[in-house]
């Protein structure tokens, strides 16, 4: 068991970009015992211009520099997903738990180094699967697990998205890291799909079996834009998925749908956090929720009481690793 954190968290912050300004940087300062002591980019400019703007005493543009300050007890890794494996090394080997994005790493391989090197060095790892503390994915796993819908049979991933897409913010592909594989890992399917297979992770337990295609058929960046999976929880449940970030907006589309012996419960994972439950011979029940303006701000409540040894964190290093080799084996 890792040495509890008695004091404040003292977080660094290594890469302080749109993520951190949209998702994660408030709450890791706002959170009760945390704070954000440095944060680092390349740009010095930028760091200086993040951590001004949000009361933040210092900047660095250099990672080492920030790993090694006495001052910071933990890490929070926000770059792209090409250096979260060598960073989580470097701050293991200083004895300093980590919270690094998502998707874990590029590849399956990765996350096992970093898993293992936490595990060594006797400090936490988490992930930035921050679905798993969402109150509509709370409630998807409240229905399954009361038997709302009785035994559950399949379920359906379809997610339809134009080239253009707006979940990510960004129509400019030629600087994109998302869809560079040697960056990313792959493209939207691993930035996206990643979040939807670990809330299925928590909601039924892991998948044991997967398989699928992907292919670049737009060609219009160089990670591949479809993806067509199927998958097998180790409880039986088996699942099928549509990953398609090439179609028309009239095709545009994104639903995941439970199916069970007595209905059905389905939900979308962006643009809004409503479930809908459909059963035999009853009227359909639509529950409506909302979430914190920076949405990471529950899951990082409960990586500060998990390393003060007040609560568990329910996305960890070992769940992380478990979505990539999913990843991985549909998308091969």
């Amino acid at each position: 068991m890792a040495q509890k954190i008695t004091d404040e968290i003292c977080w660094g912050i290594i890469g302080a970009g749109d993520v951190c300004e949209t998702k994660s940087g408030r709450p890791l300062i706002q959170v009760p015992n945390s704070s954000v002591k440095a944060v680092m980019r390349r740009n010095s400019e930028k760091a200086k211009d993040f951590a001004q703007r949000h009361g933040i005493e210092k900047w660095y543009d250099n990672a080492d520099d920030l790993l090694n300050d006495p001052e910071i007890n933990a890490i929070y890794i926000a770059t792209p997903p090409e250096t979260h494996a060598e960073y989580t090394l470097k701050a293991a080997a200083l004895g300093k738990p980590v919270y690094v994005e998502k998707p874990m790493a590029r590849s399956h391989k990765e996350c096992l180094s970093m898993v293992e090197a936490c595990k060594k060095a006797n400090v936490p790892l988490y992930v930035a699967f921050y679905r798993r503390t969402l109150p509509n994915i709370i409630k998807v796993k409240e229905l399954v697990d009361n038997g709302s819908i009785g035994d559950v049979r399949s379920i359906d991933i379809k997610v339809q998205m134009t080239i253009e897409n707006e979940i990510v913010g960004t129509h400019d592909h030629s600087n994109n890291w998302r869809v560079d594989p040697e960056v990313a890992g792959g493209g939207y399917f691993y930035d996206l799909a990643s979040h939807q297979l670990d809330a299925l992770d928590f909601i039924f337990g892991p998948i044991t079996e997967a398989k699928g295609f992907s292919e670049n058929q737009s060609k219009a960046y160089k990670a591949d834009d479809i993806t067509v999976g199927v998958f097998k929880f180790k409880n039986g449940i088996l699942g099928k998925g549509l990953w398609a970030f090439n179609t028309s907006k009239a095709s545009q589309y994104e639903m995941t749908t439970i199916i069970g012996s007595k209905g059905q419960i389905s939900f979308p994972f962006w643009g809004d956090h409503h479930v809908t439950l459909k059963l035999e011979n009853e009227p359909v029940k639509k529950f409506e929720f909302e979430v914190p303006e920076y949405i990471q701000e529950i899951l990082i409540q409960t990586i500060v009481n998990d390393l003060q040894g007040k609560g568990k964190c329910p996305s960890t290093g070992v769940s992380g690793a478990r979505t990539n080799w999913v990843l991985e084996q549909i998308a091969e």
